[in-house]
């Protein structure tokens, strides 16, 4: 387990802690007109910009690099904000130390690529600079696991993780699906790490920003990323998901910060017989889970004995519509019971497999 401190104790408040800022730093005057808005609003604790952009098509705006940090360095004297650049290489980490930065972060590619990360560790060797590491680009908790061990071994301590999303298949709501379940897989394996989560380019739509940051907090997240622009139609990058500073200061006057606990008695007790409740529910869940396993083996037996395929489609077809209908019916999302019915069909047809290898092993044998 990696034992890192929190981001807390670096200097920038006590959480939820908030950074803001625009994608890519274009202009000096514009990283000053967003990073003074952003000072008056009393709740930023760090300046985020983008420096070197990974851009996925050539052509595109990549960043002013050294110039940039010159501009940071600027931001940082006039306002006093603490300033954050992402870094994919060890020339980036090099740079951004000699022009002061304070924070550094990795990115979703860079992460994806361990070779990179180990590049990047060696790199940041000697320093005690706090390090924010964003997920993959897959959901894979141990590539994301493995980004933040490699730049915890080098002897950075003061680490958070970063929830950006995670490229989709298809189309989404989103740009990048959440997947909150990887970032509390990660929490419950990495307790002391704290996690943050950047709802702008797990959004994509400025729109959405809001929903996705209050979902956030909910989901007891540590920190917010907001890109923020002061001109967002005019942004040479990410332009559809980037607040303009009167916006980024109504979100969040409306979103709600709830704590993590509460100490009222009455509170506690109520909450006590509902979990007692639900842990009831999940054990009988299980028991009908095991009971429904049971039943495809005998089914997997009886295929097996009358030559019959694992899996019919007419009857999968039937499956998934009645049970998502009945699921409508009480008031359950269709999208949630299709799912959970595709874990359990794809369990069912694991074990009418393995019966049906174990019988025909069996007969051959003789």
């Amino acid at each position: 387990m990696v034992e890192t401190e929190s981001i807390e104790t670096c200097g920038f408040g006590v959480p939820p802690l908030i950074i803001a800022g625009p994608c890519s730093a274009e202009s000096e005057e514009q990283l000053i007109t967003v990073a003074r808005a952003l000072r008056e609003s009393g709740r930023v604790h760090l300046f985020r910009s983008g420096v070197w952009k990974p851009r996925s098509r050539p052509g595109t705006f990549a960043g002013e690099g050294l110039k940039a940090l010159e501009w940071l360095r600027v931001v940082k004297a006039e306002t006093g904000l603490p300033v954050a650049v992402e870094v994919a290489s060890p020339a980036h980490v090099e740079a951004s130390l000699n022009s002061g930065i304070d924070v550094l972060w990795l990115g979703t590619r860079t992460v994806s690529n361990p070779f990179s990360v180990d590049e990047i560790a060696s790199a940041l060797r000697g320093t005690d600079i706090p390090v924010m590491i964003k997920n993959p680009l897959a959901p894979d908790v141990e590539l994301w696991m493995g980004a933040i061990e490699r730049i915890h071994a080098s002897g950075i301590k003061k680490i958070a993780a970063v929830l950006r999303g995670f490229t989709p298949y298809g189309t989404s709501r989103y740009r990048n699906i959440p997947k909150w379940e990887i970032a509390i897989e990660l929490r419950r394996r990495m307790p002391l790490l704290p996690v943050i989560c950047d709802p702008s380019h797990m959004s994509g739509k400025a729109e959405l920003v809001p929903d996705a940051a209050q979902k956030a907090l909910d989901m007891n997240m540590k920190g917010l990323m907001i890109e923020v622009h002061s001109d967002p139609a005019k942004a040479l990058s990410d332009r559809e998901q980037q607040l303009t500073p009167d916006d980024f200061s109504k979100m969040l006057d409306n979103l709600v910060f709830r704590s993590e606990s509460c100490d009222d008695e009455g509170f506690l007790s109520q909450l006590e017989d509902l979990r007692s409740q639900i842990d009831s529910i999940d054990y009988q869940i299980i028991d009908l889970i095991a009971q429904r396993m049971k039943i495809s083996n005998l089914m997997g037996e009886y295929k097996c004995k009358n030559s019959v395929t694992v899996f019919q489609l007419d009857r999968w077809i039937e499956i998934l519509r009645t049970r998502a209908d009945y699921g409508e019916s009480l008031g359950l999302e269709r999208n949630f019971i299709e799912s959970l019915l595709q874990y359990l069909h794809d369990e069912s047809i694991k074990c009418q497999r393995e019966v049906m290898k174990k019988l025909c092993d069996d007969t051959n044998s003789f």
